[in-house]
């Protein structure tokens, strides 16, 4: 019996824009990641302050984080799919590796 992938490769000519994508959004995580742990380190106390519905800054800030992470997730899906349509579409079929 042989293993082969389960799906067959194609050529994807959608890579370079989604890597730039992926890219910028990650750098756009990291740099608001990123002034969480600065206030950790620089000003910890600031994150005792109640913010939001009597829940501190830490936990809103945290709890904001991973919804971004999740919205930028459907973003780049959504956004990357769309690209690979209109790739598709304008190479025609889809030409084996």
């Amino acid at each position: 019996m042989l293993h082969e992938p389960a799906a067959e490769k194609y050529k994807d000519h959608a890579v370079d824009y989604k890597t730039r994508l992926g890219v910028w959004m990650f750098l756009l995580y990291a740099i608001i990641y990123a002034g969480f742990v600065a206030i950790n380190v620089i000003k910890p106390l600031l994150m005792e302050k109640i913010v939001l519905f009597g829940l501190n800054l830490a936990v809103v800030y945290g709890m904001g984080l991973i919804v971004f992470a999740l919205v930028l997730a459907i973003i780049y899906n959504r956004a990357c799919g769309k690209r690979e349509a209109a790739m598709h579409e304008l190479h025609g079929t889809k030409e084996a590796e």
